[in-house]
């Protein structure tokens, strides 16, 4: 495979994950509502840990740093959005 077909393989990938990034942030203001309604606190640590501690089960050992800080990330771009809810 040369270095365009790859390329045409991640681009195909970005749009997948910009798909699902969207609908994750969707789902967000969702549970933000949800919290509001019933005065759960936006922000759930033990929520978070049990998440990442299922992901990095999923994922080759090389790479439990990467998705954990990928997932701090959303964490926090999630928290955001349903703190402007």
């Amino acid at each position: 495979m040369d270095l365009h077909e790859l390329r045409l393989k991640i681009d195909k990938i970005d749009e997948d994950l910009v798909r699902l990034f969207q609908q994750r942030m969707d789902i967000s203001k969702e549970v933000a509502k949800y919290k509001k309604k019933h005065s759960i606190p936006i922000h759930d640590p033990k929520r978070e840990l049990e998440i990442l501690n299922n992901l990095v089960t999923k994922v080759k050992k090389d790479r439990e740093s990467a998705i954990k800080a990928l997932y701090m990330l959303l964490f926090q771009l999630s928290r955001s959005e349903q703190e402007n809810v």
